[in-house]
């Protein structure tokens, strides 16, 4: 019982890397494809705003990608880990104004649920990062990841 347990686990774990992935790529692409649509969210205080759309498009694309290798799911895991945490100032920015919200087409109310998703992210993340965890960071990581990508395909 408890390898298939395992197998079910390790299963389950593989197909959130390759959902995972295929999210980080398809936006980090979105980021070179409408960069406008990133420029919108990006806060005022960040003068090379073309640049650090692109930049973090890469970040994405290049995170995506290494998570689907073994040998780099860390790397990868660790660089999406990064992505997050400097992005996190554009979903504060548009929760706090009006004008990015408007260019985006959402209200204040959904900018500030989107922020908190930002956390099962960088659990899933780190999840990711290794091949093996405690049964509680598993079981937690395979059911957040549900309501999150639920969420992250709606918008």
């Amino acid at each position: 019982m408890l390898n298939r347990e395992n197998s079910l686990i390790k299963n389950y774990k593989l197909i959130t890397v390759f959902v995972i992935s295929f999210m980080y790529v398809f936006i980090g692409v979105k980021h070179f494809i409408d960069p406008q649509y990133f420029i919108n969210i990006t806060p005022p205080q960040i003068e090379y705003k073309s640049f650090a759309v692109y930049f973090t498009g890469v970040l994405e694309v290049l995170g995506g990608l290494l998570i689907l290798n073994k040998k780099t799911r860390k790397t990868g895991a660790y660089l999406i880990i990064f992505l997050l945490i400097i992005v996190f100032p554009a979903n504060i920015y548009l929760y706090l104004y009006e004008t990015p919200q408007q260019l985006l087409g959402i209200s204040k109310t959904q900018a500030l649920i989107r922020m908190p998703f930002q956390a099962p992210l960088i659990l899933l993340a780190y999840w990711h990062s290794k091949e093996k965890h405690s049964k509680w960071m598993d079981y937690f990581s395979a059911i957040v990841f549900v309501p999150t990508i639920i969420y992250f395909v709606s918008i």
